[in-house]
């Protein structure tokens, strides 16, 4: 909850004011039945026009007053409410900036797209309710009990008795369901993924007809969410007729004891009437408490799951340093380096050991799943070697300020992403302070410029989300150039050219090889034409470096190289 006062406490004034005004409220609602009793008591049976009409003049005005302070106490109460659940979403996106790729895995994006969304969204309602209802729902109880009292202290008994058993129902109730609402959010956490992997899918799940499939998959899913919501609503609903019967048998005494005492002549019908009112107030007012504290329960439940995040730290410790070795030839040393995505996982990479000097191009070739991406993931540092040690620059990439290291890398991923906005805006993802002659430099040597030209609007052409207005070809040339913007040392191309032509590749390649200055390159392909003329070609398989060397040299002394080159040589051919 920590987390939580940490935002709720920048609105002090808010969340005092906000339960003042329910109370002010609350108290002409309990003035009503006294003014009624008093209309009923000497206004009627008298015929006195003049009580009646100023009876009813000050029930409208309560009304009045009564309307009144409950809008402006809503207001405060949505927004401390609102700031609050904002402050919070601010936080969580910012902390899951921080946490590196292993510990993203190990959580999933579909329980940190519930929690962002779901689970603040509870928070914000519970918060919202329990500023306006905490102290009206008692205040009202209570005090109208003490009203009870003020008009019959034997009959007043009967409130007691009922509110001691309410409370019991409210809070019992509430201890049930607390726990199966958290079922209920991890529930909705599975349904979250299986649409995130059929929205992301839907091409391939059309492709190969498993349309069905995935649909059972989904309603088994959310069958289990059906369940638990299911369970914990029928809990949850004995609630209110649990109360209702209490008020109620609370209401057939007040009446069978107060019709006594009216015909002994110690009440008058009046009292009678406010009496019942009030119990009747108390019932209304515990309905509310229930939906309160049913509404706190999942508010609860979702601040614990949305704090499981905030306490998670990253696994990776940076030392703060903020610049590397300039005076080292060496970009890049991988010394024994080893990688486990998970501790009882195999490994993804073994023993792989290589050297590359600045300036230099690197070739990284295997067939799938033999681990060229988990090996230049380890450059920017996006995981850690569970094994062995990555240099950078000539120092180890653990010393690296975080800052620093992303500006000397940039990385190209397979998956081309671009943000809603412009070509200049994400273009200037790479370096924000780069100025149009920059843009259209590294748009020329990703061989985007010629199709920037075309559209109407240039660099300010509109990218919808995830370039989808946008070809695969274009996509991945965007996102290399956005990658040349930033003027990093080491440039990675993660099989990025793949929706390139072989013309455009080749173009690709050659204005890379032009560059000023000692850009080093790592190309990771699946095509021997891409890396073939590469100063050293890497050879992955099984997550083993099986061979490093020229492309002359590893033809004739690795068989996986080969075999990779033979196969898509003979292809070349017969097409």
């Amino acid at each position: 909850m920590r987390y939580l006062l940490e935002y709720f406490k920048k609105y002090k004034l808010e969340s005092i004011l906000a339960p003042l005004f329910k109370m002010l409220e609350a108290t002409f609602d309990l003035l009503v039945p006294i003014v009624v009793a008093h209309v009923i008591d000497h206004g009627i049976p008298d015929g006195n026009t003049r009580i009646i009409v100023i009876d009813f003049i000050l029930l409208l005005a309560m009304a009045l007053l009564g309307l009144g302070c409950s809008f402006t106490a809503q207001y405060f109460a949505a927004k401390a409410a609102i700031g609050t659940a904002t402050g919070l979403r601010h936080q969580l996106l910012a902390h899951i900036g921080t946490l590196d790729f292993s510990t993203m895995d190990a959580i999933g994006t579909s329980t940190l797209v519930t929690r962002m969304t779901s689970d603040i969204n509870q928070v914000q309602n519970g918060l919202n309710m329990f500023l306006r209802l905490f102290l009206r729902s008692p205040f009202i109880v209570f005090g109208a009990m003490i009203m009870a009292f003020t008009i019959d202290s034997r009959l007043a008994l009967i409130f007691v008795v009922a509110i001691v058993v309410l409370f019991a129902i409210v809070f019992g109730i509430m201890a049930i369901t607390s726990p199966m609402y958290k079922r209920v959010q991890r529930n909705l956490d599975g349904v979250t993924g299986q649409t995130l992997e059929n929205l992301n899918g839907v091409r391939v799940i059309r492709a190969f007809g498993r349309e069905g499939d995935q649909q059972r998959q989904f309603s088994e899913i959310n069958g289990r969410l059906l369940f638990s919501q299911l369970k914990v609503g029928r809990v949850a609903a004995l609630m209110n007729p649990f109360t209702y019967v209490v008020v109620n048998m609370g209401i057939i005494a007040i009446l069978w004891m107060g019709s006594r005492r009216v015909d002994g002549g110690v009440l008058l019908s009046g009292d009678i009437v406010a009496l019942v009112n009030y119990i009747s107030q108390i019932l209304v007012e515990l309905v509310k408490l229930a939906n309160l504290v049913v509404l706190l329960g999942r508010a609860i439940a979702s601040m614990g799951r949305v704090g499981q995040v905030l306490d998670t730290r990253s696994a990776m410790e940076f030392s703060g340093n903020t610049s590397g070795d300039d005076s080292s030839s060496e970009a890049v040393r991988f010394d024994h380096v080893g990688l486990r995505y998970s501790s009882s996982g195999d490994e993804a990479l073994s023993d792989i050991s290589f050297r590359v000097e600045r300036g230099q191009t690197i070739g990284v070739i295997g067939g799938t799943g033999s681990g060229k991406s988990s090996l230049v993931n380890l450059i920017p540092r996006f995981y850690d070697a569970t094994s062995g040690r990555v240099y950078l620059m000539g120092r180890p990439i653990g010393e690296w300020d975080p800052a620093a290291l992303r500006d000397n890398v940039a990385v190209v991923p397979q998956k081309a992403q671009l943000f809603t906005g412009t070509i200049r805006s994400n273009l200037l993802w790479g370096d924000e302070s780069a100025d149009d002659e920059r843009l259209w430099s590294a748009l020329e040597t990703a061989q985007a410029a010629d199709f920037v030209r075309q559209k109407p609007e240039g660099l300010d052409e509109p990218v919808s989300q995830g370039g989808r207005n946008l070809s695969g070809g274009q996509k991945q040339r965007l996102t290399i150039a956005r990658a040349l913007v930033s003027h990093a040392k080491i440039l990675i191309l993660d099989d990025s050219s793949s929706a390139l032509d072989y013309a455009t590749d080749a173009a690709l390649r050659r204005a890379l090889k032009e560059l000023p200055g000692d850009l080093t390159v790592f190309i990771v392909s699946q095509r021997t034409s891409s890396i073939q003329h590469a100063d050293m070609i890497l050879v992955l398989d099984d997550g083993k470096l099986v061979g490093a060397g020229g492309h002359q040299e590893l033809l004739e002394t690795c068989p996986v190289y080969k075999e990779i080159y033979d196969s898509q040589f003979k292809k070349e051919v017969s097409a």
